[in-house]
This record gives C-alpha cells, sequence and structure tokens, in this order.
C-alpha cells in the first residue's frame, strides 16, 4: 500500500477547462487567433526596430527585447493548448510539465526585469537628457538586457529544481491551463514550506523589487516634467513613456492577480481567466499598444508598407 501511495506521476490533466461541456471548438479559434496576433505584431515590432535607422535607439533596442520576450512568453503555453483542444485530451508528460514551467517562469521573471530596466531608460531620457547617451550606451544596454534574461532563466531555474523534488502519490490532477508553481503545490504530498517560501522571496526580488524601481523611477519623470513651463514638452515628455506606463500596469496588474489573490472564493474558473488574461492576453496587447501610441513606431511602419507598395508598383513588377 505505500508503495501504492508513492506512485510517480508521469502525467498531468488540466481541469481548466473541465466545466466547458461545449464550445471548445470556438475555444480553440479563440485562441488560435489570439497566438496569431501575438506572433505578428511582436515580430512586426521586431522586424520595424532592425530595418529602421530611426529606432535605433536604446528604448528600441529594449523593446526589441520584449516583442522577443512576448513571443517566447505565448509560445511556452498556446501551443499545447491548441494541441489539446484538437485532441480533446488535456494532459501534459511529467517532464514537458516541468520544461513549460521552467520556461514559463524564465519569461515571467525576465519581463519583470526588463520592464524595470526600459522604466531606467526612461528616467535617463527624460530626466538626464544631456547625459542620455553617456548613460544608456551599448555597453551599458547589452548587458542590462542580458542580464534581465539571466534574472528570469535563475529564478525560473531553482523553482523547477524544487518542483522535481515533489512527491505526488499519484494526485496528476491540475485545477489550471498549464504547468506553474502554484498549482503544482496545491497537489503535492511531500512538505511544500521551502518552495512556498522561495515563491514568496521570489514575489519580492523577481516581481515587487522591479515593480518598486519603476515607481521611483516614474516618480523622478514625474517630478521633471511638471518641471517643464510649456504644456507641449510636457506633452511630448509625457508621451515618450506613455505606452511604458500602460503595459507596466496591465503586466504587474495581471502578475498580481495570478499569484497574490486569496484562495477563498475563486473557481476554476476564474483561475482560469486570469491565468489567460495573464500568460497570453497581455504578450497580444503589448505590441498593440505600442503601435497606436507610439508615432515613431507608427511612423516606421507606414514607411515600411509604402516601401513595399512603391516597390510592387515599379515598372519591373508590371
Amino acid at each position: 500500500m505505500e508503495q501504492e501511495n508513492q506512485t510517480q506521476v508521469t502525467e498531468f490533466i488540466f481541469l481548466g477547462f473541465s466545466s466547458l461541456l461545449h464550445g471548445q471548438a470556438f475555444l480553440f479559434l479563440v485562441f488560435l487567433v489570439i497566438y496569431l496576433v501575438t506572433l505578428v505584431g511582436n515580430s512586426m515590432i521586431f522586424t520595424l526596430i532592425q530595418l529602421d535607422s530611426h529606432l535605433h535607439s536604446p528604448m528600441y533596442f529594449l523593446l526589441s527585447h520584449l516583442s522577443c520576450l512576448d513571443i517566447c512568453f505565448s509560445s511556452v503555453t498556446v501551443p499545447k493548448i491548441l494541441v489539446n483542444f484538437l485532441r480533446q485530451q488535456e494532459t501534459i508528460s511529467y517532464w514537458a510539465c516541468m520544461a513549460q514551467m521552467f520556461f514559463l517562469m524564465s519569461c515571467a521573471g525576465a519581463e519583470c526585469a526588463l520592464l524595470a530596466v526600459m522604466a531606467y531608460d526612461r528616467y535617463a531620457a527624460i530626466c538626464n537628457p544631456l547625459r542620455y547617451t553617456d548613460i544608456m550606451s551599448q555597453r551599458v544596454c547589452v548587458p542590462l538586457a542580458m542580464g534581465s534574461w539571466l534574472w528570469g532563466l535563475l529564478d525560473s531555474a531553482i523553482h523547477t529544481f524544487m518542483a522535481s523534488s515533489l512527491s505526488f502519490c499519484g494526485a496528476n490532477q491540475l485545477h489550471h491551463i498549464f504547468c506553474d508553481v502554484p498549482p503544482l503545490l496545491k497537489i503535492a504530498c511531500s512538505d511544500t514550506y521551502v518552495n512556498e517560501m522561495a515563491l514568496h522571496a521570489a514575489s519580492v526580488f523577481v516581481g515587487l523589487s522591479p515593480f518598486l524601481l519603476i515607481v521611483i523611477s516614474y516618480l523622478y519623470i514625474l517630478a521633471a516634467i511638471l518641471r517643464i513651463r510649456s504644456n507641449t514638452g510636457r506633452h511630448k515628455a509625457f508621451s515618450t513613456c506613455a505606452a511604458h506606463l500602460i503595459v507596466v500596469t496591465i503586466y504587474f496588474g495581471m502578475a498580481n492577480l495570478n499569484y497574490n489573490r486569496p484562495s477563498a472564493g475563486y473557481s476554476v474558473g476564474v483561475d482560469t481567466l486570469v491565468s489567460t488574461l495573464y500568460c497570453i492576453v497581455t504578450p497580444m496587447l503589448n505590441p498593440l499598444i505600442y503601435s497606436l501610441r507610439n508615432q515613431e513606431v507608427k511612423g516606421a511602419l507606414r514607411k515600411a508598407l509604402g516601401s513595399q507598395r512603391r516597390e510592387y508598383a515599379s515598372p519591373g513588377r508590371q
């Protein structure tokens, strides 16, 4: 009996959509559209930044990393969800679950750090415009961007290693739509105290610390903007960081709902909705926000589309 209770789990079953007896085909189309918009939008931002010389600045260099990160973030979860819809079998193998959790937490941690770096970039541009090129030179931007990725990978490696040592005693039903640390801790039969403490520590160092750096940066930015006498100057200064501020608000707001909400009073349906908004919808919104709010990105897109039309209408093609 004791050997049976310690049966090693070989796969997990997702229960996030278990209450939906109908409408799976519609959900498949919704997730497919969201994923395609995420891929196209972020790829467009990344390509425009590489091709347009006007976008070769620290702010857009960091934005290109955010676009890559959002593509990775969405690709960790959505393809598996789509495959499960097609197979009509909401399962994932044990090691695929560990891998999904590793890359998911890597992207989440890296995005927190990268958004803080982007806030520092806006602080340097608005509060120290004369020294901006020195403060955010290439030898500074590249290590900051790479450090953001490494920060997420290190945090994720710690949590994944600790999660892989948990025992599940045959329990394999996750009340979620993808693999993440909190739902795994809920079904583990071994002691999860250390894992929970590590998760709380990560919430402080990986989530709260970057958020506080962003808040401090924007307090300095706000003070600098208020010192500008002309309304035109204020509007121009604020417009350079408006898109980033919107992205930060959405991302950290969804992250807080996903990881720091009370367990009482929440159903599987609410949990599925919040997780979808955080990990799947947010990466889709970021390129839309930067495309609609940023004049330089819109200008680069119009320029690229205009050159394509001229090339298509050239005599050599007629």
